[in-house]
């Protein structure tokens, strides 16, 4: 569609040469004017199409546009991401690990979270299986209670007991979950599993995307985003119960024992 749009207003010009002739004519506008001309652009290009592919149209766009926020957030607030603010991104977990607790966070990233439950006064070990990240993490993130370690949480760590294992993002891009977290608990004995988890049901738009074939997960490389009842399902499945339930911003944030240390109490 947008093709034979510029074709219409550029005729013999080849395709390439069209794009970047309209993006200098857009960047030559005032940003209201350059506003204005793509919603109106974007608004009657949508109206010609079959309403099926409008939204396809329409969906995709809107996941262009979000991956663009997230990075002019982070430049925004100069390097990280406004949602570690606004959401109280850590706070969940920092008000659930005592100073003096052994906590394992797996799948630890560039290490922020690991670093403010070591600042509360935790022994930290930050593990994740990207040597990158690791690199970041150690490189940012500097705490006399705080080791970082490089590779998978079952494999390249002694095991060991652990007040409370975190996994933060962690469960929705794995595939064996249920033989993961059975493994979790029996290597490192936690009394208390931190879970955070993207919940399937945060907009309207996420089953009518699955609907129509779109893209519909927060992140390419999710496996599963949750309901309640899934989520409820696998910590079962895992022997495992969850205590605690808070539900905002999209996620799940979760408070998970034993069942049967769940039973005793």
């Amino acid at each position: 569609m947008l093709k034979k749009m510029l074709a219409r207003l550029f005729g013999w010009i080849p395709w390439y040469y069209r794009v970047r002739l309209l993006q200098e004519l857009v960047l030559t506008l005032e940003p209201e004017q350059a506003r204005d001309a793509m919603q109106k652009t974007i608004r009657d290009l949508a109206g010609t199409m079959p309403v099926d592919q409008s939204l396809r149209f329409l969906f995709r766009l809107d996941a262009f546009l979000y991956t663009i926020q997230g990075r002019q957030s982070v430049r925004y607030d100069k390097g990280l991401h406004t949602k570690y603010r606004h959401t109280r991104y850590i706070d969940f977990f920092l008000e659930r690990v005592q100073p003096g607790q052994r906590v394992m966070d797996i799948g630890c990233g560039g290490g922020l979270l690991a670093f403010n439950l070591a600042q509360k006064g935790a022994i930290v070990v930050g593990m994740d299986i990207s040597p990158e990240k690791i690199l970041e993490a150690q490189q940012k993130h500097v705490h006399p209670n705080l080791t970082f370690r490089q590779g998978d949480a079952l494999k390249e760590f002694e095991s060991g007991v652990f007040d409370c294992v975190v996994l933060s993002n962690v469960l929705e891009h794995l595939d064996q979950r249920v033989v993961f977290l059975q493994s979790v608990m029996d290597r490192y004995q936690p009394s208390l599993l931190l879970v955070r988890v993207p919940a399937f049901e945060r907009d309207w738009r996420v089953p009518l995307k699955k609907e129509l074939g779109v893209e519909w997960r927060l992140d390419p490389t999710h496996e599963i985003e949750y309901t309640q009842e899934s989520l409820t399902r696998e910590m079962n499945a895992s022997g495992l119960k969850i205590r605690h339930w808070e539900v905002r911003w999209g996620e799940f944030w979760v408070e998970v024992v034993r069942e049967v240390a769940c039973l005793k109490s």
